[in-house]
């Protein structure tokens, strides 16, 4: 299991710096299928379901465990697929609290496979 997803989000309004691109990436390899966007302030992944019921599941959970983390993502759902992206619109950037949720969507999705 990935310690990622032994955390919880941290309350961020502002006043810290986001995670500098070395951070970003070193976190990254605890997500491999995530991908940063080229200005470095978002991660982004792609999930791929069987259908749209599925989809749905999928996005109804996630909804879940991002309110009770606190921590929401922007997401673009489609029939058999949903892009989900995070960053802490607060700092303009990527945190510790994206990099968790993400761990934790991929726990989700491993979870009903």
């Amino acid at each position: 299991m990935n310690d990622l997803t032994e955390k919880h989000c941290k309350a961020c309004e502002g006043g810290v710096n986001p995670l500098t691109l070395n951070e970003a990436q070193y976190l990254l390899k605890k997500i491999p299928q995530w991908k940063i966007s080229e200005d470095g302030k978002e991660i982004s992944r792609i999930y791929s379901f069987k259908n749209y019921y599925h989809t749905m599941a999928f996005v109804n959970a996630l909804a879940y465990i991002s309110h009770i983390e606190n921590h929401h993502p922007d997401l673009e759902v489609s029939y058999n697929k949903c892009n989900v992206r995070y960053s802490t619109h607060a700092i303009g950037g990527l945190s510790e609290n994206d990099f968790i949720c993400a761990a934790k969507s991929d726990l989700l999705l491993a979870m009903n496979k």
